[in-house]
């Protein structure tokens, strides 16, 4: 039987609804933050400061701790992160429920948050080709229906919810989000647990983390596969620091039409997670991506230039659209082609490269909103977008990642006998 006639397996069926769940819980708290951070505050750099103190984890630990990952059980790694992070949230609801919030106190929650995210994003990421056998159509397939759910619940279901939620306090948004990481890990717990690839005797985790970074760096569409998020995420971050205050100053959108605002990124990036894999199949994964890239250049600038909500919001399903369909044809491309024993260290490797940038996206798009206007971070955005495609095109396109793939294919197959097979899977161990 071909890729295309299998089935996802029913473990595929619970990490899909628990990541629903949770992708739920945080479209909740990622429309109520900023609207959380702007009763605090209506200082441009402090509310960049609680943005990019989410990131700061991957800048600090991202190498390392995707070498962890490989070390670890990766289905118990995904658990624990999502309790910890349950717990984690309590934190700011009480104080938000003692009217003691602060913007310190936010950035320090959203840092361990950061923290909690990078061991579950890396573990994840890992777990899926295992549980898949590896199947490089199984993976697009699932990565579709995974990115689709995400946007969906984080974007078109959440935010609405956010901020109606927000209506009833501050705390409320807060203890919702904890609910959806309570569910997620007790999902993931139910998970089958993976034999861990053959572990690299006699190596230091320093050593091995070198290791996997060095491996992405050597491959051209691996490192190209990683600086188009890096290159991304500045862009990106720098218009989520001042979306809120862009959309309330300039656009005149209210607390529930921010809401909306969002729910329109999403409803494009539903629909670009869902043509994916014909974008794919038509043009070619390289081509494709590199089309994608320069949509979301074009749709930040026509963001820029909104007269009003109603343009603001075409864009942003425009750009929501091209991210969809980035961020199924990219990592489904990674999982197939790297090793089993490299991926939590590659995928880390990877994330860490987008994420540190996030920072910086924070910075400027604070800096350049204070030092000139709100409308200054979009236009910006855009013409690093537009950049980062024009110099990352020639890295990942059809040739090169059909020369990746067929060298990966005789590493397709599932790496040992338990790969699909829950009776027969080795007991988790964290040593």
């Amino acid at each position: 039987m071909n890729s295309s006639g299998k089935q996802l397996s029913a473990g595929f069926g619970r990490l899909w609804t628990a990541q629903t769940v949770s992708s739920l819980g945080d479209g909740v708290s990622h429309a109520a933050l900023p609207l959380i951070a702007l009763t605090l505050t209506r200082e441009p750099m402090a509310l960049a400061v609680v943005t990019a103190a989410g990131t700061l984890p991957w800048l600090l630990f991202g190498v390392v701790g995707g070498a962890l990952v490989d070390r670890w059980d990766r289905r118990r790694t995904m658990w624990v992160a999502d309790a910890v992070r349950a717990v984690l949230l309590a934190i700011p609801a009480a104080a938000a429920a003692l009217d003691v919030l602060s913007i310190p106190l936010l950035a320090a929650v959203a840092f361990l948050l950061g923290l909690g995210g990078l061991f579950f994003d890396t573990a994840a990421t890992a777990y899926l080709p295992d549980l898949l056998g590896r199947d490089p159509v199984l993976l697009e397939r699932a990565n579709a229906r995974l990115r689709g759910a995400q946007t969906a619940m984080s974007g078109f279901a959440g935010p609405p919810a956010g901020s109606a939620l927000l209506a009833l306090g501050r705390a409320v948004p807060l203890i919702a989000d904890a609910g959806s990481f309570l569910v997620s890990a007790l999902l993931v717990r139910s998970l089958p647990a993976m034999p861990r690839p053959v572990p690299e005797v006699r190596e230091s985790l320093l050593r091995q983390a070198r290791a996997g970074a060095s491996y992405v760096f050597r491959d051209r569409v691996l490192l190209g596969l990683a600086l188009r998020p890096a290159v991304g995420n500045i862009a990106f971050i720098a218009v989520e620091t001042v979306l809120a205050l862009f959309a309330h100053d300039r656009l005149g959108i209210d607390t529930y039409g921010f809401g909306l605002l969002l729910t329109a990124e999403a409803t494009g990036g539903l629909l670009g997670a869902g043509i994916a894999s014909c974008l794919g199949r038509r043009l070619g994964t390289g081509t494709a991506l590199t089309c994608t890239a320069a949509v979301e250049g074009l749709a930040i600038l026509g963001l820029a230039s909104a007269p009003n909500p109603y343009v603001a919001g075409a864009a942003l399903a425009l750009c929501g659209a091209a991210m969809g369909s980035t961020m199924v044809l990219g990592p489904s491309l990674r999982q197939a082609i790297v090793p089993a024993h490299l991926m939590g260290r590659v995928a880390s490797t990877s994330r860490m490269l987008a994420m540190c940038a996030a920072p910086i996206g924070a910075f400027l798009g604070g800096w350049l909103a204070t030092a000139y206007d709100i409308r200054t971070p979009l236009y910006a955005a855009a013409a690093l977008l537009l950049t980062m495609t024009a110099v990352t095109a020639s890295m990942t396109n059809n040739r090169r990642v059909e020369a990746a793939l067929r060298a990966a294919a005789p590493a397709s197959a599932p790496h040992h006998p338990a790969a699909n097979d829950p009776a027969q899977a080795i007991a988790p161990d964290l040593s």
